[in-house]
C-alpha cells in the first residue's frame, strides 16, 4: 500500500510541475487595453467620436515552431450574426515581439506585414463602435503563432477568409479582452 501511495505522490508532483511550466506560456500584453477601451481605441465615424488609434501590443514565449504571426481584433457581440473584424494583420515576421501604438496608420508594422480588409471596408485598424444603447461589447485582441512563413493573401482579402487561413495554421495563440459601451 505504501508503494502505491508514493507512486501516486510522484505522479501528482510531475503533473503539478508540468502545469507550472505551461503557465509560463505564450502571452499577449497591452498597457493600452486594460479592461475598458479608451477613447484612443474608439472609432471616429458611424456616430462614434474617438481617435481610432491601434493599441500597443507585445508578446512573449511564442512556441519554438513559430514561423510568423497574425494579429486580430474581433467583436463577437456585433449585431451582424457573424461578429465584426476591427483589425486583421498577418505575415508578421517571427522575430517580432511588439507592435507600436498607432502602427496601423503610421505604417509602423514590421516589414512584410499585411493589413487586410476589416468589416469597415478598410485595410487598417478600426476602433470600437457598438450601437448606441447596446450592451457593452467584447473586443478580443489575439496574437496567433503560425506554422507558415506567410499566408498567400493580400490586403484585399476578406477578413473571414483571412481568419480561416489563420486558424488553419495557428500553433499557439494568446488574447486580451477589453469592453466598450456607448
Amino acid at each position: 500500500m505504501k508503494f502505491k501511495f508514493k507512486h501516486i505522490i510522484a505522479v501528482a508532483s510531475l503533473v503539478l510541475f508540468s502545469q507550472t511550466l505551461s503557465a509560463e506560456g505564450f502571452t499577449l500584453k497591452s498597457d493600452a487595453m486594460i479592461g475598458q477601451m479608451s477613447s484612443a481605441q474608439v472609432f471616429n465615424g458611424f456616430g462614434c467620436i474617438g481617435k481610432n488609434i491601434s493599441p500597443e501590443l507585445s508578446w512573449e514565449n511564442a512556441p519554438k515552431e513559430t514561423k510568423s504571426f497574425a494579429l486580430t481584433v474581433y467583436d463577437p457581440d456585433a449585431p451582424t450574426g457573424s461578429g465584426w473584424w476591427h483589425w486583421v494583420v498577418f505575415n508578421i515576421p517571427k522575430g517580432t515581439k511588439k507592435i507600436s501604438t498607432n502602427a496601423s496608420v503610421l505604417k509602423l508594422l514590421p516589414t512584410g506585414s499585411v493589413q487586410s480588409k476589416t468589416d469597415f471596408g478598410t485595410s487598417s485598424f478600426g476602433g470600437a463602435c457598438p450601437p448606441k444603447g447596446d450592451k457593452a461589447h467584447s473586443y478580443i485582441t489575439t496574437v496567433h503563432a503560425l506554422d507558415v512563413d506567410k499566408l498567400d493573401l493580400d490586403e484585399n482579402a476578406n477578413p473571414a477568409l483571412v481568419g480561416y487561413m489563420i486558424n488553419m495554421h495557428t500553433i499557439g495563440k494568446s488574447s486580451v479582452m477589453a469592453y466598450y459601451k456607448r
